[in-house]
């Protein structure tokens, strides 16, 4: 049975669609959404299967995943991060936004993932859609960036040409219109203060 195609609006998104997706997630569904920066494959973090899904699909195996986490706010990120003072002053300006903060993981975290990782990913994206579905969830989903064929444009941006080529993988693929076409960019933030690890979309100055 091939996924739902459901259109949502960034700017005035309808509740009872989001209510609809968090459905999906909490019976150990996949969605593909939009974020500020690519579109994204996600699910809800405490579904061990669903992420051995997304991590076939993505032809890697659940102990060596680089997923990050979609979190609503910064109020989310202890429960799965140690974050210090300085990263965190820095985090409260820049997010939401388009950075994926790689930080200490806390104990939760590996038991979630089925890894011995020692560091997190998290992102607070600045978008309405993927942020009020964590919400309404009650907890972060796991995200990994939706990658495109093309030699050319490496991430999908079309949800229409998304929907076709992963219809009958995912369960809801959300039209948010465009995505973009930059990722976020990285940022590493410990003791030792912060490393760029991949320049994106975000504005590095703020980290010199």
């Amino acid at each position: 049975m091939p996924a739902e195609f459901i259109k949502i609006y960034p700017q005035n998104p309808d509740e009872r669609r989001i209510r609809q997706v968090v459905d999906v997630l909490r019976n150990g569904g996949l969605v593909i959404y939009p974020t500020d920066t690519v579109y994204g494959l996600g699910c809800d973090i405490y579904n061990s299967r669903a992420v051995e899904k997304i991590a076939r699909i993505k032809g890697i195996k659940p102990q060596k995943n680089d997923f990050s986490f979609i979190c609503y706010d910064l109020s989310h990120i202890a429960d799965f991060a140690r974050v210090d003072n300085s990263a965190f002053k820095i985090m409260k300006r820049v997010l939401p936004g388009p950075y994926t903060f790689i930080l200490e993981a806390t104990t939760a975290v590996p038991k979630l993932l089925n890894t011995n990782k020692k560091t997190v990913g998290i992102r607070v994206p600045d978008n309405n859609i993927a942020r009020l579905i964590v919400k309404e969830l009650g907890n972060p989903i796991v995200t990994t960036s939706i990658k495109d064929d093309d030699e050319i444009i490496e991430y999908s941006t079309d949800p229409e040409l998304i929907y076709e080529k992963f219809q009958h993988q995912v369960d809801i693929v959300i039209d948010g219109g465009y995505g973009g076409n930059i990722a976020s960019t990285i940022v590493k933030a410990d003791s030792d203060g912060f490393e760029i690890i991949r320049e994106g979309l975000g504005d590095i100055s703020v980290f010199s």
